[in-house]
C-alpha cells in the first residue's frame, strides 16, 4: 500500500498537476493539505474518474484538507468537535480498506511572539487529544499532512538562519513529539536519518533551486504500520515545472 501526502497550494487551481502525479505514482491513499476549497466545490468527478473515493473538509476560504482513496472511504469525521475547531478546517479522518486515515494541517504560528504561535501549540495539544478519545495506538493508524514544524535540525537547510523562527522552536517541536509519544512513527525519517531531505521551498529567492528548504510534510504511523513499511520518498519533481506548490508529495510504501 502506497501512503501519500501533499499540502496542494489550492486545489482547483493545481487540479491537472494533481492529476498527473496520481497518475503516475498511484498512491492508494493520498492526503491534501491547503485545498482551499468548499465541500460543495470539491472536484470529486476529477477523482472518481481517477478511480478514488474523497473525503473534504474545507470553507473555499483558507486551509481545507481531503483524503482521497482508491481502497475506500467510510466513517468521515470533519474537525475535532471541539472549539479547537474555529481555527478552520485543519482535520479530516476517514478510514480507507482497514486504515484509519487523518490528513491534517497545523497552523502555521506566524510569530513566536503571536497568538498565533499559541493557537498552534494548543492544537498539537488537541490533535494528541483527539487520537488518545478515537483511535487506538495498537490499531492501524496515519496522521499525515503539513505539521508546520521541523522536527530537528535535520530538517532544515540552515538552523542557525532560522533560529528564534516558527516551525523550528523547542515548544513547536515538544508538541510535535507529545503527539508521536501517542504511538507514532516518523516513517519518513524512520528510512533515512541523514539530513537535507527537505519538502517544502520558500517561493521567493529561488530557494527550492538552492536547497533551502524544510522537511514539515509528515506521515506518522502506528507501530503495526510502521514496522512494515519498505520505503519513502520526497517527489522533487512534483516541486518543478510550472506554477508548482512550495510543497513536494512525500509518500511511504508498506508492505502487505
Amino acid at each position: 500500500m502506497r501512503i501519500a501526502t501533499w499540502n496542494v497550494n489550492s486545489l482547483l487551481a493545481r487540479l491537472p498537476r494533481v492529476e498527473e502525479w496520481i497518475e503516475y505514482a498511484r498512491p492508494d491513499i493520498l492526503c491534501m493539505q491547503e485545498t482551499k476549497v468548499s465541500d460543495a466545490a470539491f472536484p470529486a468527478m476529477a477523482f472518481a474518474a481517477l478511480g478514488y473515493e474523497t473525503a473534504n473538509n474545507g470553507d473555499g476560504r483558507w486551509n481545507g484538507v481531503a483524503v482521497a482513496s482508491r481502497v475506500g472511504v467510510r466513517d468521515v469525521q470533519r474537525g475535532f468537535g471541539t472549539d479547537a475547531d474555529e481555527h478552520g478546517c485543519r482535520l479530516v479522518a476517514a478510514t480507507c480498506g482497514d486504515v484509519r486515515v487523518h490528513s491534517v494541517y497545523v497552523p502555521n504560528g506566524r510569530s513566536v511572539d503571536s497568538e498565533f504561535y499559541t493557537a498552534k501549540l494548543a492544537w498539537l495539544e488537541e490533535l494528541r487529544a483527539f487520537l488518545a478519545r478515537t483511535c487506538d495506538p495498537k490499531a492501524q493508524v496515519v496522521v499525515a499532512g503539513d505539521f508546520n514544524v521541523a522536527p530537528d535540525d535535520r530538517d532544515v537547510w540552515d538552523p542557525a538562519e532560522v533560529s528564534g523562527s516558527t516551525h523550528v522552536t523547542e515548544p513547536e517541536r515538544a508538541a510535535l513529539r507529545a503527539v508521536e509519544e501517542w504511538g507514532l512513527v516518523d516513517a519518513f525519517r524512520q528510512l533515512y536519518p541523514q539530513d537535507g531531505l527537505y519538502s517544502w521551498w520558500d517561493y521567493r529567492a529561488g530557494n527550492f533551486h538552492k536547497h533551502k528548504g524544510m522537511r514539515i510534510d509528515l506521515l506518522l504511523l502506528t507501530q503495526p504500520l510502521a514496522e512494515r513499511c519498505r520505503y519513502a520518498l520526497i517527489d522533487r519533481n512534483a516541486r518543478k515545472g510550472t506554477q508548482p506548490s512550495d510543497h513536494a508529495p512525500v509518500f511511504v510504501d508498506i508492505e502487505s
